[in-house]
């Protein structure tokens, strides 16, 4: 089962997620992880960081990493479920702080859905909703929200359930049982 939650920032698309995965797990059982895809990379970030990890609360496995999501997979359980947060960090960090391409960066959300299948992973994936705004004027950002964007059409065709969030409400636009 694959999940794909999306929302503007602030949106309580994590939160909505979280739900989600714990939902999930207590249906299914496993294990329950949570992939970070964001860097310490400042006081900031690392305030933000240890404010997610308190409002999740204890019983999550957390795994970091930044880029190589579907070696992340590896380590987890067959059977578990998985939050994976979020996409919209590693879709920057794959473009800019990499050395790879973007058509790697499909092969890489390809092989982390095929793994989360064939492992019969739980797979909640969170994403910003970034392109509800007119069209960007530099090409670097145009480039971005390509990139980004086509990676959330490709999550919409393969996941199981696809849920926008606004101002905390779910809105589902596939698969509204998501069991």
């Amino acid at each position: 089962m694959i999940a794909f939650v999306s929302g503007g920032a602030r949106s309580g698309k994590s939160r909505f997620a979280e739900q989600l995965a714990r939902e999930w797990h207590r249906d299914s059982g496993g294990k329950r992880y949570y992939l970070a895809t964001a860097r310490r990379a400042d006081d900031e970030m690392a305030d933000r960081i240890a404010c997610h990890r308190r409002e999740r609360g204890d019983g999550w496995i957390t795994l970091e990493e930044p880029l190589l999501l579907d070696e992340a997979l590896d380590r987890v359980e067959q059977g578990s479920t998985l939050l994976l947060d979020c996409l919209t960090l590693w879709a920057s960090q794959w473009l800019y702080g990499s050395d790879f391409h973007e058509a790697e960066g499909d092969r890489m959300l390809a092989a982390l859905l095929g793994k989360a299948r064939q492992k019969t992973i739980r797979l909640v994936v969170v994403s910003n909703d970034i392109n509800e705004d007119l069209p960007p004027g530099d090409p670097e950002t145009w480039r971005y929200l390509a990139f980004l964007q086509g990676r959330h059409r490709q999550l919409a065709r393969e996941a199981d359930r696809v849920v926008e969030v606004v101002g905390g409400l779910p809105i589902d636009w596939k698969g509204v049982t998501g069991r």
